[in-house]
C-alpha cells in the first residue's frame, strides 16, 4: 500500500512513472548518499586532509555495506535526517582506527542535498527526453494535418476559422521553450553541496575549496558555493516544472473540450465506461489537466520552502522533502501521457 498515487499499486498505472520512481525510492537515496561519502573520502584523502589508507578502508567497507534499514527508520525518527544514524553504521563498518575520517568535515545537509541532487541527474534527462518526444510527435501531427480548418473559439465561443496548425502550435512551441529553460537550468541546478556544520567548511580549512572542487569533479555535478539555506535554484525547477505541466494540461484541456463536440478531432484507444460500453474518454487529456492543478497547487509549498531561517531550517528542509518528489514525478506522469495522448490523435480539422 502506497500513500502517493505516483507509486500507487494500482494508480501508478494512470498517474506514475517508472523511470522517475526509481530515482526516488529508499535504495536509489542511500545509494546516492553512500556515493556521496565515497567521494568524500576520496577527495579528501587526494587533498591530505585525512590519510591515504582512511579513505582507501572506507572504500573498501562501502563496497560491501549494507544499512541496517529498521535502524534508518528509528535514526530518522529520532534525529529528524537519516544520515547521523547512517554514518554511525558506516563507521561501524569502517572500524577502528579509520572510523573517524567517515564524514570528516560534512554535516546531514550536504549529504542529502547533494545525493538529491545526484538523483535529479537522471531524473531531468528523462523529461528531457520525453518533452522531445512529445515535441516531435505535435511536430508530425502539425505536418499532417497543419493546413486543415477548425472553428477558432475565444472565451469558449466560436470566433473565426484557424487552421490546425494553428492550434498544434500553440501547444508545441511552449514545449520547446520549456526544453531551453531546461537546458539553461541544469548547469545552475546540478551542483554539490557541501558546506560543513554551519556552510563554513571550518574542519577542512584553507584545503576547503579544493576538496568541495574534487568532490563535485568525482560525483559528475558542477562546484559551487555551499547553499544549505539558498533554496533558489530548487524553487526555480519546481517552478519549471510547473510550466511544463500548465502547458501539457491546455494541450488537454484543448483535446477534451474538441472530442467533446465531435467532428474536429478523432482519437484512438480512449479510455472504457463500466456502465456505458459505446464510450471512449480522453483520459490522457483528463489526467494532463489534473496533474497540471497538482503541480501548480504544489508550487506553492516549494516557495514556502525557501523561507529558511538562519544557517539552515528543519521545517522547510522537510516541506521540500514533501514536495519537490511528487513534482517530478508529476511532470514526468504529465510528459507520458502528453506523448500517449498525441500518439492517440488520428485526424483533426476538416
Amino acid at each position: 500500500m502506497s500513500f502517493s498515487p505516483f507509486d500507487h499499486p494500482i494508480l501508478s498505472g494512470l498517474l506514475g512513472d517508472d523511470e522517475t520512481a526509481r530515482h526516488f525510492s529508499a535504495a536509489a537515496e542511500i545509494e546516492a548518499m553512500l556515493a556521496f561519502e565515497r567521494a568524500l573520502a576520496e577527495a579528501e584523502a587526494g587533498e591530505g586532509v585525512i590519510e591515504d589508507d582512511a579513505a582507501a578502508a572506507i572504500v573498501a567497507a562501502l563496497e560491501m555495506f549494507k544499512p541496517d534499514m529498521a535502524g534508518l527508520r528509528a535514526g530518522v525518527g529520532q534525529d529528524g535526517v537519516v544520515v547521523p544514524e547512517l554514518v554511525r553504521q558506516i563507521r561501524a563498518a569502517v572500524g577502528a582506527p579509520h572510523d573517524k575520517a567517515v564524514h570528516f568535515g560534512a554535516t546531514s545537509q550536504d549529504v542529502i542535498d547533494s545525493g538529491l541532487i545526484l538523483r535529479l541527474k537522471p531524473a531531468i534527462a528523462h523529461l528531457d527526453t520525453t518533452l522531445g518526444e512529445v515535441i516531435e510527435r505535435l511536430a508530425a501531427i502539425e505536418a499532417s494535418f497543419g493546413s486543415r480548418l477548425l472553428m477558432g473559439k475565444t472565451r469558449m465561443q466560436a470566433a473565426i476559422p484557424i487552421t490546425v496548425g494553428d492550434r498544434v502550435r500553440a501547444w508545441r512551441e511552449p514545449l520547446a521553450r520549456h526544453r531551453k529553460r531546461l537546458d539553461e537550468q541544469r548547469g545552475e541546478l546540478l551542483v554539490v553541496q557541501f558546506g560543513g556544520a554551519a556552510g563554513t567548511l571550518e574542519k577542512l580549512g584553507d584545503k576547503a575549496p579544493a576538496v568541495r572542487a574534487a568532490l563535485a569533479a568525482k560525483l559528475g555535478l558542477g562546484d559551487a558555493p555551499q547553499w544549505h539555506s539558498q533554496r533558489d535554484r530548487l524553487a526555480e525547477f519546481a517552478s519549471l516544472l510547473s510550466l511544463v505541466t500548465g502547458s501539457l494540461g491546455k494541450f488537454g484541456q484543448d483535446v477534451a473540450l474538441m472530442a467533446q463536440g465531435g467532428g474536429e478531432i478523432e482519437l484512438k484507444g480512449g479510455g472504457g465506461s463500466s456502465a456505458m460500453p459505446h464510450k471512449q474518454n480522453p483520459v490522457a487529456a483528463e489526467v494532463l489537466v489534473a496533474l497540471a492543478r497538482f503541480n501548480a497547487t504544489q508550487l506553492s509549498a516549494m516557495h514556502h520552502a525557501l523561507v529558511h531561517e538562519q544557517e539552515r531550517s528543519g521545517a522547510a528542509w522537510t516541506l521540500e522533502w514533501l514536495v519537490l518528489p511528487q513534482m517530478v514525478a508529476a511532470t514526468a506522469a504529465s510528459l507520458r501521457q502528453a506523448r500517449t495522448l498525441a500518439g492517440q490523435i488520428e485526424a483533426v480539422g476538416t
